[in-house]
């Protein structure tokens, strides 16, 4: 069955060029919103295996109401980050051609940030670029990956490494979907919220630790309520930034606060640790490494694992993996200029160090082994 249509209005003002409804029900809207924001011919979810059976039927009773069934379809990859590659591009653009899909075609992406990232991607570079609606489904999707217009693959070199910015037409998120997230999905998101802080609001930092320290007591109603304003601010933030630098040319560097480390230790463990715990070991190595290279003003890295640990995210690295080879797996990361990576760095909560207009800067290998000994 369909959803009861309802008004949800897009966050204002965002210094973006297409709209964010972020709103319990949201999903109650979306067949305006694509409508309105992505009209087509034919529309295609491309969802995984994981979300597909729990809202895929909505998303197309949304896209029935705007268009015959016939012209719309489903497409579905198996979850997880190891299936966010080159061969799952290739078969999702083939089977959009094998359906008859063309330039008047809108894809919408349904799931977490490995599908939004894959879905964006085929958008991208379908018939040179047709209109895509992120509809993300976790709160890491919700407050990184739809927001932003970054779309990749991964290479057996590396995280993100073939990829094309492609804004989205819209973006929709239904903050009730994140009622059916296991904590540990849930917490992942966290990591990112939190980075949004060190980055820009020292006092949303604390907002995000203390409703992380609460989620597990909340009722599914509260949940939402309590995570709604904090996903629209965590947007807002992001979209400030990404406005000023769209192309990563500058400014929007700082979104990779801890993210090189997090990258190498993802591809160590052959991404069976969940981007945002990675993130979150990523954040105290590299907060670390602001004050050993003499650019924190504060202790950053003891708050930081404060309230990583306070919001039930790991501050260790897990066996196996040693500082050296995070190390060596840095150098190839995408950042990475003339052989070396490039880190941005706190100077404080919620400011960063400009880097004299660079807002990235190369590190020595020693202090890196040095602020790695901190996870």
């Amino acid at each position: 069955m369909p959803d009861t249509p309802v008004q949800v209005e897009p966050l204002a003002p965002l210094p973006l060029t297409y709209p964010v409804y972020c709103a319990p029900g949201a999903l109650g809207a979306l067949g305006h919103i694509v409508q309105q924001h992505a009209p087509a011919h034919r529309y295609v979810v491309i969802s995984d295996e994981v979300v597909a059976p729990l809202h895929a039927a909505r998303v197309m009773a949304a896209l029935q109401q705007i268009a015959p069934a016939e012209r719309s379809t489903l497409f579905t990859l198996p979850a997880g980050e190891e299936h966010k590659t080159r061969a799952e591009w290739a078969r999702l653009s083939d089977a959009l051609l094998a359906w008859g899909a063309g330039r008047d075609t809108s894809i919408l992406a349904l799931g977490g940030g490995v599908v939004g990232d894959l879905a964006g991607f085929v958008a991208a570079t379908f018939m040179r670029g047709v209109p895509v609606v992120q509809l993300p489904t976790t709160l890491l999707a919700m407050v990184d990956a739809a927001v932003g217009g970054k779309t990749a693959v991964d290479t057996p070199a590396g995280k993100n490494l073939v990829g094309a910015f492609h804004d989205p037409a819209a973006v929709v998120m239904d903050t009730a979907l994140l009622n059916t997230l296991p904590p540990a999905v849930l917490r992942t998101g966290l990591a990112e919220m939190l980075k949004h802080g060190v980055l820009a609001d020292a006092a949303y930092f604390a907002q995000v630790e203390e409703t992380g320290r609460r989620l597990a007591l909340l009722d599914d109603r509260a949940r939402a309520a309590a995570l709604t304003p904090l996903v629209a601010d965590s947007v807002r933030i992001k979209a400030a930034v990404v406005a000023d630098d769209a192309r990563e040319g500058g400014k929007r560097q700082v979104l990779n606060f801890g993210h090189t480390i997090a990258h190498a230790i993802e591809k160590l463990l052959d991404y069976r640790l969940p981007h945002g715990d990675a993130v979150a070991l990523g954040m105290i190595v590299e907060a670390q490494l602001a004050e050993l290279s003499g650019v924190a003003r504060e202790p950053l890295a003891r708050r930081i694992r404060e309230a990583l640990t306070a919001v039930g995210l790991p501050t260790t690295l897990p066996a196996g993996v040693d500082r050296d080879a995070v190390l060596r797996e840095t150098l190839g990361d995408k950042k990475a200029r003339a052989g070396a990576a490039r880190y941005a760095l706190p100077l404080a909560l919620g400011e960063m160090d400009p880097a004299e207009g660079r807002w990235s800067r190369p590190v020595a290998d020693a202090l890196v082994r040095q602020a790695l000994d901190a996870i």
